[in-house]
């Protein structure tokens, strides 16, 4: 068995090199952001992009990983040291000149969903490669992932990846390359004929299908979601909506706007406002035994009831300056109870104010200054008339002095 030597085997590798013009064979091992990455029959990796991208056979239209293809070397070195493949066609221009007119006419098309990354998916419709953001997809598939962690975005977008969906073409943008496809645009469309059977006050039974930190979703009807914003959800005010809700409980609620395809609704409205009755329960002057809710860097959130909260102003929990909030509200413990007093109500506000017992109230303190401030302004202006008066009084005696010592002098 004959041998080569190291420099005979290089000088046959570099003979079996495609050069510019060749035809090659080889298999997609990666696709990614608009370029295809080939293995040319274990040689060299080639690279697939922007116009190269399209043939009007049928071949390319489904291309995925592992598939076998024939791309033609129009560069052995571009930009980045990779050799240059194409699988162009004279139909490019006619193929982005299709999706303009899906982006005109709204038209609904299909698309195969070909990789995934943390911003949206990639997308192949007819012979292009696109790029739908995940801002773009059916509301029923959107991560709602607790904290928009990025990876866990990642780990459900792939879980679409060999899925063929129903997509409208938002921007077809030939010079730039930039082909965007919209799913959540097929969805509001499809949705505008429910949504029609339904008006603003109706009230609706659902499901409590996700939480984040700005309300809650309510699946309800025919594949239908809503959103109950955190402030609709009760009438007191709450940090996060797993105070009240968790996902699975069955509610009722009521549509307070209907924007094309976004559903508000409103738990709260449904429930008498209790603050409609405050002032039958709670007086201005109170004491009341009640538990500390909340602490704030501005004061404590204090929960006299289920339902009427109020608020203790930092300015209300001391008589002496506060020169360190952090250690005056050290002082409290969440779930303890103190005795308050009530100093304000103002029910179309929703609004409570209180003061920790025996700490005077703001309005004496300010009107004990204003008093202070005009008793001063009083004396200093007794003082100046007193002054002026003893001004005058010596200026008076001059004058007498001096007419008795011309007196004298006339005797003379």
């Amino acid at each position: 068995m004959s041998s080569q030597s190291f420099e005979e085997l290089l000088k046959d590798y570099f003979a079996n090199i495609p050069k510019v013009g060749d035809l090659v064979k080889g298999k997609i091992i990666a696709i990614d952001k608009g370029e295809v990455r080939v293995d040319v029959s274990g040689l060299i990796v080639g690279v697939v992009r922007g116009p190269e991208l399209f043939s009007e056979s049928k071949e390319f239209t489904d291309i995925k990983v592992g598939t076998e293809v024939e791309a033609t070397v129009i560069d052995d070195e571009n930009e980045n040291g990779e050799m240059e493949l194409s699988f162009r066609v004279a139909g490019n221009k006619l193929v982005w000149s299709r999706m303009a007119e899906h982006v005109k006419t709204g038209d609904i098309v299909k698309a195969k969903i070909l990789a995934a990354n943390k911003g949206g998916l990639m997308l192949q419709s007819d012979a292009l490669v696109g790029f739908m953001p995940v801002s773009q997809l059916n509301p029923n598939n959107y991560p709602r992932v607790q904290g928009g962690d990025k990876n866990r975005i990642l780990e459900h977008l792939r879980k679409f990846i060999g899925e063929t969906i129903k997509v409208k073409v938002i921007t077809a943008d030939m010079d730039d390359e930039k082909l965007i496809f919209s799913e959540k645009e097929v969805w509001e469309e499809e949705q505008k004929n429910v949504l029609d059977s339904y008006s603003v006050g109706d009230i609706v039974e659902g499901e409590v299908s996700a939480l984040t930190s700005f309300g809650a979703f309510i699946k309800f009807g025919t594949n239908l979601e809503g959103l109950v914003h955190i402030s609709e959800i009760v009438w007191q005010r709450i940090s996060h909506p797993r105070e009240i809700l968790k996902v699975g409980d069955k509610i009722k609620a009521q549509i307070i706007d209907l924007n094309k395809s976004k559903i508000y609704l409103s738990i709260k409205r449904l429930i008498i406002d209790p603050w409609k009755k405050v002032k039958d329960t709670y007086k201005v002057g109170q004491i009341v035994n009640a538990e500390v809710h909340k602490i704030e860097p501005f004061g404590l959130m204090v929960k006299l009831d289920n339902e009427i909260h109020g608020l203790a102003h930092i300015s209300d929990l001391s008589d002496k300056r506060v020169s360190d909030t952090k250690m005056l509200l050290s002082k409290f413990e969440v779930s303890k109870k103190y005795n308050f007093e009530i100093i304000s109500i103002e029910p179309a506000e929703h609004r409570l104010g209180l003061k920790l017992e025996g700490v005077g109230k703001k309005e004496d303190k300010v009107e004990d200054k204003k008093e202070k401030k005009v008793e001063e302004k009083v004396e200093e202006e007794k003082s100046s008339s007193a002054k002026a008066s003893i001004d005058e009084e010596k200026v008076e005696e001059k004058k007498e002095k001096k007419a008795e010592k011309k007196v004298e002098e006339t005797k003379k």
